[in-house]
Formats: structure tokens, sequence, C-alpha cells
């Protein structure tokens, strides 16, 4: 029996950067295991639909999918929006079995994507014992999704920073966190003399862009690129794909 395929579930944007960004981490997600279909599909604005997908797998005779939201954390995007278009997806389409893998934070991996942006950006890890880092998130109205995020800085600041401090980049955030200007000047008046600010979002688009306006109106140091299509992100993105299939591979009987 072949392996599921793999649905990498975007939220899309009208950003072009967005839909590349996606499609070069699916691609190398593809080198990193050869046989494994791969297809990427969009909630909104970008083509190919999640649907569209769906419904050309049913017709060339694909029996399972497992769709991976491609989120760092829960949120309402993969507690109601991806949810909701698998739930019409199954209904229309019988025939074609479809799981929800995991998001993809919180992980180790991410934090080796995030720290390989920072080393392209020119920051050496013997640089970190005297830098302040600002981990900018693109924010949530969702208070799980913010405590994750919060939680994130918390642990990274036992990795030798001096300090970390979450930040996001949308208006609408629940906790009542700070904008990433406002995160690095209060670094800044805490004594810290270098900045460095992470964007903890996977491609680019306009909160990552506000992000980086952000940190170069506070005069930033270090500003670093999003995760993008990482080895280590591929990585996880493999790892979940692993996960979701754990159950459907524990009801296998011997002899199937």
């Amino acid at each position: 029996m072949s392996a599921p395929v793999l649905l990498v579930v975007a939220h899309g944007s009208r950003d072009p950067r967005h839909a590349a960004t996606v499609h070069a981490l699916t691609a190398r997600v593809r080198s990193l295991r050869s046989g494994l279909r791969v297809e990427s599909g969009f909630l909104d604005f970008d083509a190919p639909s999640v649907p569209g997908v769906l419904e050309r797998l049913a017709a060339e005779g694909a029996d399972e999918v497992v769709a991976l939201p491609l989120l760092l954390t829960r949120a309402f995007h993969a507690k109601a929006d991806i949810p909701s278009v698998l739930d019409e997806a199954r209904a229309r389409l019988p025939g074609l079995r479809i799981s929800q893998a995991g998001v993809l934070g919180p992980s180790p991996l991410l934090n080796s994507a995030l720290e390989q942006r920072l080393a392209e950006a020119g920051l050496s890890s013997a640089d970190k014992a005297s830098t302040g880092l600002v981990l900018a998130s693109a924010g949530s109205t969702d208070p799980e999704a913010i405590a994750v995020i919060a939680e994130i800085a918390r642990e990274l600041r036992h990795t030798g920073w001096c300090a970390v401090r979450p930040a996001f980049a949308s208006a609408a955030v629940a906790g009542g966190f700070s904008r990433t200007a406002e995160v690095v000047r209060g670094l800044r008046a805490d004594g810290i003399r270098r900045v460095a600010v992470a964007p903890y979002v996977i491609a680019p688009g306009r909160l990552p862009d506000r992000i980086a306006a952000g940190a170069e109106e506070a005069g930033a140091d270090v500003l670093s690129g999003v995760l993008g299509p990482s080895p280590a992100l591929a990585r996880l993105l493999l790892t979940r794909y692993d996960e979701a299939r754990v159950p459907a591979l524990g009801r296998t009987t011997p002899g199937d």
C-alpha cells in the first residue's frame, strides 16, 4: 500500500512571496523523502485551493491524505478553518480518507531554523551572551497561541541569550503584549547594547514586513529572515506527517 499523500495547507496571501516560499518548502520536503507525494494547497488568495487539490487527488485515485497545517501555533485556522474545509471535503469525497496532522510548533527544529537565520544575518553563537533577542511573531487573538510564543521566548532565554522577549506584529493580540519596536526599545532601556529581531514566521508577507519595519524603526542591530524553506523546517513537516500516520498504522492487522 502506498504512503498517504502529504498535503501542506497554507493560509495564502496577496503577497506572491508567500506562495513562492510555500512551494519552495514543499519541494525541499520532496527532496528529503523520495517517493512521497507532497502537494500544496491554500485556504485563501492563492491557488490551488485545498478543496481543489483534494478533488484532484480523489479523481486520480488517491485513497488517503494527511493534511498538514503550515502553522506555528494552534490558533483559529488550526482549530476552525482547516477542520471545516476538511470536513466539507470528506462529505464530498467519501472514498478519500483525510486526516489532519498537528501544527508545527513548538519544536526544537523550529528553534534550529530560527538560529540558522540569525547566523545568516551575521550573529555568531559567541554574540548570544551579550545580545537581547526579540522573538517576533505575527500575533493572534487566541490566548493559547500567544501563550505558546511567550513560553518559547522563556525557553530560549536558557540557551545563552542575555534576554529574550516576545513581540507581535498584529494589532489584535491577546494579553497586552507589545509590538516589535516597543520591545527593542525596552531592551535598550534595560541596558542591552545589541538587539536582534528574529521573525518567528514561515513566509514573507504583510505582517513579517511590519516586523521588519518595527526593527528598523527602533534601530535593532540584527534582523534575520523568515524561517522559509529551511532544512530544519522541511524535516519538521515530515515529523508531523509521520506522527499523524501512527494511529492509522496502529490499526493495521497482521498480514495487511
